[in-house]
């Protein structure tokens, strides 16, 4: 799916008779990828010279590219900032990695925890870029009546 496709192909919803934002279709994945340390090398933003040869994880661009051309969204979330935005897409576009956007300035540190009013999956990267497999785990969420 090219990037100017992604609207095209999301379908409207409602919600007690209101429409509401619209969802992708069934099956297709909005992925957030992040960069350092999870599809190359762990660089920080203080070091922007060594973006440019950061060293590819081959198992993140073969992961990725296949994910794109099964029609997923695949896009970069990155505590890199604008200033950093040109170098990214060019070692990107060197090592053929597929991809719609990139988002920069995610807040550096870690713990993340996202709150959104769509169903939000996160998985954590420790060295390894494959297939997600289910699992049975733990979460925190709003005490709202509606979980068991």
């Amino acid at each position: 799916m090219k990037t100017e496709d992604i609207d095209k192909n999301l379908v409207s919803a409602t919600e007690n008779g209101e429409q509401i934002s619209p969802i992708l279709p069934e099956g297709i994945k909005n992925y957030l990828i992040d960069i350092d340390g999870t599809i190359c090398d762990d660089i920080p933003n203080e070091q922007p010279e060594r973006m440019l040869t950061a060293a590819v994880y081959p198992d993140a661009l073969a992961t990725l590219n296949r994910w794109y051309d099964e029609g997923h969204i695949i896009f970069f979330f990155t505590s890199r900032t604008e200033a950093h935005r040109e170098i990214t897409e060019q070692w990107l576009k060197i090592h053929g990695f597929k991809y719609h956007g990139m988002v920069m300035g995610k807040p550096r540190g870690g713990n993340y925890h996202w709150i959104d009013n769509h169903l939000v999956k996160a998985t954590r990267y420790r060295g390894k870029f494959t297939d997600l497999v289910e699992k049975e785990v733990t979460i925190q969420v709003f005490d709202d009546g509606k979980h068991e």
